[in-house]
């Protein structure tokens, strides 16, 4: 791979990152704050990213693995965000906001898959030379929170910035996507159906009573992970931290230097080990989270967030491993595929609807909830996801690892273990 190459995948991983976290952590805060939504309708706002997610194999099977190169889809698609992203900043409500949000995450999610489609094309060892690149993208989901927290947009009630600001950079990456190397479609002239689309072909790993406990868990997991994505902002900035946008970026910052460390976990535990305490971390999160506050009780704030890295990590990396251990070359990408859909689509898409009514249901005041109850509610459901996983999980197996591993991050990349 070329310098000149290399450059520009870090930047399309840079640029792929940072729009989304320029405007994905603080939507719900401008939804309260600009837009006057309920939790209802921030419910169903985050809610489309899980539609994008179930929708977003469909644009790539059908469309990018069969007829247009990956690199000039990606920039068509950018664009058509850029133009949404700039043309929701003019608009006045919800009732107007909502089907904008939800075009544009239907066009943002199938860029997921694109950017790796397009950095694995050119590489001749992608284990060894992916993870330098892919980094960029957690780079700049961290920078996009810096940002916005540095500039103060949550304090003066500016956030429609964010979403200006991730137009320019959709623009700039739609615009230098036609620069990138030709990636031709994978299986032009190749018949393509449901299954292979969806992954059904990996449906007789189910089989396998601890690979159910575990699929089952990953699902009902997703569900506590909505309340975190889509109420943690405008709980922090209601709650009075200054610059919450910024400091939630140590929740990626975690997610990384957790990723770097996960080789010496593999060693000491096995699968279930590893699981389980990525979903402890899960209970612990939202219970800091309840009995948190800017006062004494601060460092519970922080600490709810950086767990974001055992969380992440050690549930869904080591899942994504079992998974592949199990599944075998025959059938992985076909089981990655369809575990992706099933947590970030339909297991985020049952959290997004309920916790909306939860949210709204412990509102206090116009300005106020009573956030110790709504946490410790996403804390109760992992709590009985992580008690069934204990008693129905059995393998207790090593999961047998390799320098140069690759690891799947759903919808995003690969990171080397």
């Amino acid at each position: 791979m070329t310098v000149t190459t290399r450059v520009k995948l870090s930047t399309m991983m840079f640029l792929e990152f940072f729009i989304w976290g320029a405007w994905f952590v603080t939507m719900g805060t401008y939804l309260t704050k600009t837009l006057s939504a309920t939790g209802v309708q921030n419910g169903n706002a985050y809610a489309t990213q899980s539609w994008g997610a179930i929708i977003a194999p469909f644009i790539i099977g059908l469309i990018a693995d069969r007829f247009f190169s990956a690199q000039k889809v990606l920039g068509i698609l950018h664009l058509t965000g850029a133009a949404l992203l700039y043309y929701i900043t003019t608009v006045p409500n919800f009732e107007g906001f909502f089907p904008i949000i939800f075009a544009y995450m239907i066009v943002y999610m199938p860029t997921l898959a694109l950017v790796n489609s397009v950095s694995f094309k050119q590489m001749a060892n992608p284990s060894k030379e992916f993870p330098p690149i892919r980094v960029f993208g957690t780079l700049g989901w961290i920078i996009a929170g810096l940002v916005i927290g540095w500039l103060g947009w949550e304090q003066s009630n500016s956030l429609v910035l964010t979403f200006k600001m991730a137009a320019i950079a959709s623009l700039i990456l739609g615009l230098l996507s036609f620069t990138l190397p030709a990636t031709p479609p994978a299986k032009k002239g190749q018949k393509t159906n449901l299954g292979d689309i969806l992954g059904l072909d990996s449906l007789g790993l189910l089989k396998n009573r601890s690979y159910l406990t575990f699929f089952l868990a990953s699902v009902a997991i997703c569900i506590p992970l909505a309340f975190y994505y889509n109420f943690t902002n405008p709980f922090l900035n209601e709650v009075g931290m200054k610059a919450a946008a910024g400091v939630q970026s140590l929740g990626q910052v975690s997610e990384f230097l957790f990723m770097a460390l996960m080789p010496l976990f593999f060693v000491r535990l096995g699968v279930k080990k590893m699981l389980a305490v990525g979903m402890l971390a899960w209970v612990l999160r939202y219970i800091f989270f309840a009995y948190g506050d800017t006062g004494a009780n601060y460092w519970m704030l922080i600490a709810g967030i950086v767990m974001h890295g055992i969380c992440y990590d050690f549930f869904f990396v080591t899942g994504q491993i079992y998974t592949d251990n199990l599944a075998g070359e025959k059938f992985k990408s076909a089981a990655q595929g369809f575990i992706t859909l099933a947590t970030y689509g339909v297991g985020m898409l049952i959290g997004s609807y309920i916790s909306g009514p939860i949210v709204d249901k412990f509102k206090v005041s116009e300005t106020s909830h009573n956030w110790t109850s709504v946490w410790l509610i996403p804390a109760a459901i992992a709590a009985f996801v992580f008690l069934v996983f204990i008693i129905f999980f059995k393998d207790t197996n090593q999961i047998q690892t390799k320098p140069g591993l690759d690891i799947e991050e759903p919808g995003t990349g690969r990171v080397e273990v």
